[in-house]
């Protein structure tokens, strides 16, 4: 079973793909609305806000954001970017072939953190243009978009799915939720989650 650990994913990036962990140039580079803390913003709006480097994943850190003009308020390790909207997958890739499409759902009331569900589904999701070009050698290389735009890369699978399941329902807090029928518990604590309700 896949085992996912931050260090072993970090060593596994080669020097000149450094530049798709952060998400403040991959955005750059993909033509978005977007800039480091400092910057001004082209329009009074709402804008995502979040770290520009987060191994940690679970969108932990993002937040919607009203700005007027100045950035200059939030974290300087943060960057803000346009919001995309539309349904949020995340894809691996095995050889630029994508081998496993997640589709994830979220209460708008909830942090981006909290997801309610994600789920196996089948759709054609082409291979991003922008990572062809890649130095290293990664067998796997997992994709988050929204709305067809891509927001994240990560050269590993998605853990959430390494216990051959099709559905993982998170569980969030201290107290395991009522048993879900035809679902099996899986402690898998990480951030404020305390694991999984999988089939």
């Amino acid at each position: 079973m896949y085992q996912f650990d931050p260090t072993d994913e970090w060593k596994s990036i080669h020097l000149e793909d450094l530049w798709v962990y952060n998400k403040l140039f991959l955005s750059r580079r993909l033509g978005y609305q977007c800039g480091p803390v400092g910057t001004t913003v082209p329009k009074s709006d709402f804008y995502i806000v979040r770290p520009s480097f987060n191994l940690l994943g679970m969108g932990r850190f993002a937040r919607k954001e009203w700005i007027e003009h100045c950035t200059d308020m939030f974290y300087p390790s943060e960057f803000w970017c346009e919001i995309f909207k539309g349904e949020h997958l995340s894809v691996d890739f095995q050889y630029q072939e994508a081998k496993l499409v997640v589709l994830g759902s979220r209460s708008d009331k909830n942090p981006f953190y909290k997801w309610d569900k994600w789920e196996k589904i089948k759709k054609d999701v082409k291979f991003p243009n922008i990572l062809k070009e890649l130095k290293g050698n990664y067998e796997w290389i997992n994709c988050e978009f929204i709305g067809n735009h891509l927001i994240e890369v990560h050269f590993r699978q998605n853990p959430d799915f390494r216990y051959g399941n099709s559905i993982a329902i998170p569980v969030w807090g201290q107290n395991i939720e009522e048993h879900l029928e035809n679902h099996r518990f899986i402690e898998d604590s990480d951030y404020h989650r305390r694991g999984f309700w999988i089939k």
